[in-house]
């Protein structure tokens, strides 16, 4: 994994100019790469390709980036191609030759061979630029979940591309805030505009969309977007029987684990205690003994001792029943009040919780005992129906098909202490879920009109209704994409490359093994939510291989740290009022929220408004 950074110009300045711009890019990405840096620019200076390397794959100098290929491509590349050698051995059989043992160069070769239908061959995370100086355009393209992160920022005389938005602002790019991200964060929690995912919170900064190849043509300086994957949703598989589904899924799983582990540099995981990073844990173990040539297991985690959900016994019940090394990290508000800047800085959007600060600090643990790949566990609840909120979406679906009562799923989920809210409005939305999105549209218009302290000129200024559509929910599938593919996942991915990247560490994500997702959708939703229990087929695959108090654990913890002490720190207040005069002399806020008292809340609370004002004021004065 590494940071990439590209300019392509319809008028080029002179050399010295571009390299300069060049190098500044590079530069504010540094921490992406510390192994290595290159950079290239082509003999009419309108391309400059940039790298900062990161080395895991091919340690040797032959694997240096941007790499050249048959006298005609270049590439600056961030990323993994998890099947690069299945994939070599193909090339080769097409009588392509390899100068490296890297992944880099075989994605050169695939291109060469197979051009855009290469990405359809790749299993990986990945975001590439690829100049091809016969026919004069560059290829970008994005991985199928969007792990890997691409900016890119155009006008009549330049288009610049890169890892992170502070590469592109490196370049004088304009950095300025777009009002409607601003306040439908402030307002609603949200950090993407959900009818244009591509946008980001600043002005004429786009990011490449997951699953998209872009072109573009130097002579025309013309840009074409292709979305070349897309999670199928609509076919089902009635017929599988519930055997079948349980062994092919433990078989792509555990596909998708080993070739995660494929490293030159050693390999560890997140474990958070519960049942996603455990089987992660559970598969490296059987691989091991199965006789694969890996390295002692290295584990990392985040404990909060006293704190209600802290899951330090049940990462200890892993590490005791695996025999495996684990180091953990214990976060608290002093370290938070030092290291909040520095978050904000590496993350440079707005996030919803600070959880993803106990997974800064997981990932710091990881670099300071040399473990520069670490497995994590992201991706499973979308996918797999892992969050308490889905359940009233599948019974809908279930009541559509008159099939709720005799299914007997409400008292299932009541047996494991889940709150039944079922009722009229739910019966409605099972038959009319276009009028349910309507509905829910509505809601959160209400709920950002009658914020008590926005500014009602910013609102005005801000206000799109557009960036607030739901969608029509008519089976459990529809929900699980929405999340996937739309909303709610890319947070959790931008976190994870932003977090791991600020400490010069590449997380690789075994849910996210697009085989599995794709079977997994295929699936009739029973596998996915059956007898009260999420994750249904996660947890039947597991079963008896891992402890059977992680396996069917009925409390369903997010990775929860203790915000709400945290946020109840004199230090952090100070921050907190500090950001709300910030954003009442930016016309954001009115005066009145002033004379408030800070409200602490947890994580995923309702009405966590000082956090959020935290955060919008930390983004606009950071850089």
């Amino acid at each position: 994994m590494c940071g990439i950074a590209g300019i392509i110009s319809s008028n080029p300045p002179a050399v010295e100019k571009i390299i300069a711009s060049l190098q500044a890019m590079t530069d504010a990405i540094a921490h992406r790469g510390p192994d290595g840096e290159g950079v290239w620019i082509s003999e009419n200076s309108k391309v400059a390709l940039g790298h900062r390397r990161l080395k895991i794959i091919d340690l040797s100098d032959q694997a240096a980036q941007p790499m050249h290929y048959a006298d005609r491509y270049t590439i600056t590349y961030n990323g993994e191609i998890y099947n690069y050698r299945e994939l070599k051995k193909e090339l080769q059989s097409k009588n392509y030759v390899f100068n490296s043992q890297s992944d880099t160069e075989v994605i050169l070769a695939a291109y060469h061979c197979w051009k855009e239908e290469c990405l359809t061959h790749f299993d990986g995370m990945f975001a590439f630029a690829i100049w091809d100086n016969s026919l004069q355009h560059l290829f970008c393209a994005r991985d199928r979940f969007g792990e890997k992160p691409f900016y890119f920022y155009r006008d009549d005389e330049q288009f610049l591309f890169a890892s992170e938005m502070k590469s592109l602002w490196a370049a004088a790019v304009q950095k300025k805030i777009v009002s409607t991200q601003l306040l439908n964060y402030i307002t609603l929690g949200l950090v993407q505009d959900v009818a244009r995912p591509d946008l980001t919170f600043f002005e004429d900064i786009f990011s490449l969309q997951p699953g998209h190849f872009l072109k573009l043509e130097v002579a025309t300086f013309d840009i074409r977007l292709t979305n070349y994957w897309d999670i199928d949703k609509e076919s089902t598989d009635f017929a599988i029987s519930q055997e079948e589904a349980i062994e092919k899924f433990s078989f792509l799983f555990k596909r998708s684990v080993h070739r995660r582990l494929r490293s030159d540099v050693p390999v560890g995981t997140s474990l958070s205690g519960g049942l996603d990073s455990s089987s992660i844990v559970s598969l490296i173990c059987d691989l091991q003994s199965a006789g694969a040539d890996l390295p002692d297991l290295q584990t990392f985690s985040a404990v909060f001792p006293g704190y209600q959900k802290d899951e330090s016994h049940y990462i200890e019940e892993i590490v005791q029943s695996f025999k495996i090394l684990n180091s953990t990290t214990q976060p608290n508000a002093e370290e938070l009040q030092e290291d909040f800047g520095r978050l904000m800085y590496h993350q440079e959007e707005p996030f919803q919780s600070l959880s993803i600060y106990a997974q800064f600090k997981v990932y710091e643990t990881a670099a300071r005992q040399n473990v520069k790949v670490i497995l994590d566990g992201q991706g499973a609840d979308e996918t797999l129906a892992g969050y308490h909120k889905y359940y009233p979406w599948y019974w809908q679906e279930l009541y559509n098909k008159k099939q709720l009562s005799a299914s007997g799923e409400l008292k299932a989920a009541a047996s494991h202490g889940i709150a039944i809210t079922w009722g009229l409005k739910n019966k409605l939305a099972a038959f009319m879920p276009g009028m349910a999105a309507v509905q829910l549209e509505k809601k959160a218009f209400h709920k950002q009109a009658h914020h008590k302290f926005i500014d009602p000129d910013f609102f005005s200024s801000g206000f799109n209704k557009r960036s607030l559509s739901k969608p029509a929910v008519r089976k459990l599938n529809d929900i699980l994409y929405f999340h996937t593919s739309q909303l709610g996942l890319q947070e959790l991915l931008r976190y994870a490359d932003r977090n791991s990247m600020a400490h010069g560490r590449e997380v690789r994500l075994p849910f996210l093994d697009h085989e599995l997702v794709q079977f997994v959708f295929s699936l009739p939703s029973h596998f996915k939510i059956k007898e009260g229990w999420t994750k249904w087929i996660l947890r039947k695959a597991m079963s008896g291989k891992l402890p059977e108090n992680i396996v069917w654990r009925k409390d369903k913890v997010g990775f929860e740290p203790p915000q709400k002490l945290w946020m109840e720190n004199k230090k952090m207040i100070e921050k907190i009022m500090d950001s709300r005069e910030k954003l009442v002399k930016a016309h954001i806020l009115k005066s009145s929220v002033l004379q408030q008292p800070v409200t602490a809340k947890e994580a995923h609370e309702d009405g966590n408004d000082d956090f959020r004002y935290l955060c919008a004021a930390s983004i606009m004065e950071s850089f």
